[in-house]
C-alpha cells in the first residue's frame, strides 16, 4: 500500500511542485477497513490553485492512479477546503474522523464542519442513492448476476450513509461497515441480514452463487426506507 501511496505523491510533486499543498488518504484505507481485493484509495490533492495548467498537469498522473483500481484523487484548492463544508458535510466529517496526511499541511484536522445542512444531506443522499438502487434494479430482476452486483456494489455507500444518521441520532459512529449495520439494527431496528450477505458477498467470505439477490432485495431495500424515515423525523 505504501508503495504505491508514495509514488503517487512523487507524481504529484513532480507535476505541481510549490502549488501542492497537501495529499491526503481518507476513508477505509485509512480507517484501518481496506481490503485489497475490492477496497480502493480516495484521496484527497489540495492545490493553491486549480486552473487549466493543474488539470492538464495532473491527468497522466490520474489517469495512471485509475490503472491502479482507485478513482481520481479529489482536486480543491485551500480556499474550497476551508469555504464548502456546508454543502460537502457528510465528506468533510468522513474525511476528518480518518484521515493521514501523506505530504505537506493537514488542510482537515482543524477544520471547522458547517452542519447546517448535514441532516438534509444525509436525507437527500439516502433517498438519491435508493431511488437510483430501484431504477437500475428495475431493469435487471431477471438477471441474477447483474442485480447481485449491484447490491454488492451498494452496500459500502449505504454503511457510510447509515454511520451518519447514526451520528444525526446522538449515537456512536464506528467506521467498520459490519459494525454500523449492527448499530443501525439496534439504533433503528433494521434487520441486519440481507445487509451482513452483502458484505459477506462483497468480501468473498461467501461464493456468489451462494446469494439469490431477488430474495433479499425486499428487506434490504426496507431496511434503507427505516433509516431514511428515522432521519426524516429529525426536522419534525
Amino acid at each position: 500500500m505504501d508503495k504505491v501511496l508514495n509514488q503517487l505523491v512523487e507524481k504529484l510533486q513532480k507535476a505541481h511542485g510549490e502549488r501542492l499543498v497537501s495529499v491526503v488518504l481518507y476513508g477505509s484505507a485509512a480507517a484501518g477497513d481496506h481490503h485489497a481485493a475490492f477496497s480502493d484509495f480516495n484521496i484527497l490533492c489540495v492545490l493553491s490553485e486549480i486552473t487549466a495548467r493543474e488539470m492538464g498537469a495532473s491527468e497522466e498522473i490520474f489517469r495512471w492512479w485509475r490503472a491502479q483500481g482507485s478513482p481520481s484523487p479529489l482536486l480543491l484548492t485551500e480556499h474550497e477546503v476551508a469555504t464548502s463544508t456546508d454543502c460537502f458535510a457528510i465528506e468533510f466529517h468522513d474525511i476528518q474522523q480518518h484521515h493521514r496526511v501523506l505530504y505537506g499541511k493537514d488542510a482537515v484536522t482543524s477544520l471547522v464542519v458547517d452542519d447546517s445542512f448535514y441532516r438534509a444531506q444525509v436525507e437527500h443522499d439516502l433517498r438519491a442513492k435508493l431511488l437510483r438502487l430501484r431504477q437500475k434494479a428495475s431493469g435487471m430482476l431477471s438477471d441474477a448476476a447483474l442485480l447481485r452486483r449491484l447490491l454488492a456494489d451498494s452496500i459500502s455507500t449505504f454503511c457510510v450513509l447509515f454511520r451518519h444518521a447514526l451520528v444525526l441520532h446522538g449515537g456512536e459512529a464506528p467506521s467498520r461497515k459490519r459494525e454500523v449495520i449492527a448499530r443501525a439494527h439496534e439504533r433503528f431496528g433494521i434487520d441486519a441480514a440481507p445487509f451482513e450477505t452483502l458484505l459477506d458477498l462483497r468480501e468473498e467470505r461467501i461464493k456468489p452463487r451462494e446469494v439469490e439477490p431477488a430474495a433479499l432485495l425486499d428487506s434490504y431495500l426496507k431496511g434503507i426506507a427505516v433509516v431514511i424515515d428515522a432521519v426524516d423525523q429529525l426536522e419534525k
